[in-house]
């Protein structure tokens, strides 16, 4: 079967989304073989096309009127344990290796323990982390597909440029994560069972269970606060997270923003960093009521929030 002949037209993307919202993409396609993203690309480059990539769906936010391209779901999702190692598909869910870790004794993933749908691809590139545990922590390899040159090349971790929120990847969508290897550590079975209970524990009491996205922003660097608003740092400095951050969600709280409402999208009252879905919300109210949000924050305590969140298709 050709590649043109696997590409579905006009396919919905709001079921694929953790947010629940966002219109059709113009051709679709789930990714399972290598030989497959090559020959998309390859397809869409000919049509003049361009891609979007698409994982678990958290994290983004799809227009209204949908994606005027190609949108690749990947589905290689293969998860084989060798050892301490784990080799993963980039749309492996992050859920399904904590639970070949617990089948095998091992540790290093418990903090992503009830992170709705996320891959491992997805991850990886936005260095994913919780209670200071970062995913550039278990990286040790990743295979990409170079997307201007059509070929794959193994990145090690030094060569996928860490940092908070960021990675290469993230700065340079030309390289495609396709999969890679985790290294976990061997760990006794009751404090696996522990660290994953304390990750779910504390999502369940601090995270909203209506469909989000996860975090809208990103948190804010001390020194950038500092330069700013010296006042607000000194006000706040208790408050600095553990990985040395401020949250932006206690800044929008201090905005008494919790609970503000735009349509059919509210800013979540467990967690100020969050924006839910009350039911049928349409993507331009959630870009509504983040710009209020900046708007808000810059107005108070002139700082700039930086969107975590991915504005998936927009023109």
């Amino acid at each position: 079967m050709s590649i043109e002949d696997k590409i579905q037209k006009d396919t919905p993307l709001k079921p694929f989304t953790t947010w629940q919202v966002g219109g059709p993409a113009k051709y679709y396609l789930e990714v399972k073989e290598k030989d497959d993203l090559s020959a998309a690309y390859i397809w869409a480059r000919e049509k003049k096309i361009k891609v979007y990539i698409l994982g678990g769906g958290s994290n983004i936010l799809v227009p209204d009127n949908g994606v005027d391209g190609l949108v690749l779901r990947m589905l290689n999702t293969l998860v084989l344990v060798k050892g301490e190692r784990l080799e993963c598909g980039a749309g492996a869910q992050l859920r399904e290796i904590i639970s070949k870790c617990i089948g095998n004794n091992l540790s290093g993933m418990e903090w992503a323990s009830g992170i709705p749908r996320a891959t491992v691809g997805g991850a990886i590139c936005g260095n994913a982390e919780a209670f200071n545990e970062p995913m550039a922590g278990i990286v040790e390899t990743v295979n990409t597909f170079n997307v201007k040159k059509g070929i794959f090349k193994l990145f090690s971790n030094r060569d996928c440029e860490f940092e908070y929120r960021n990675s290469i990847f993230k700065k340079n969508p030309s390289l495609l994560i396709w999969d890679a290897v985790l290294r976990m550590r061997k760990e006794r079975p009751e404090i696996i069972k522990e660290n994953i209970e304390r990750s779910i524990n504390f999502r369940t009491k601090k995270y909203p269970r209506l469909p989000s996205a996860g975090s809208i922003f990103k948190n804010l660097d001390p020194v950038e606060v500092e330069k700013y608003n010296p006042m607000l740092l000194n006000e706040i400095k208790d408050k600095v997270g553990r990985t040395g951050k401020i949250s932006a969600g206690l800044l929008i709280d201090m905005c008494g923003l919790k609970g503000k409402t735009m349509g059919k999208v509210k800013i979540s009252l467990e967690h100020a960093n969050h924006i839910v879905n009350t039911g049928h919300a349409r993507a331009e109210e959630i870009v509504m009521l983040i710009s209020y949000i900046k708007q808000q924050v810059r107005d108070k305590f002139g700082l700039e929030l930086q969107e975590e969140i991915q504005y998936f298709g927009f023109n």
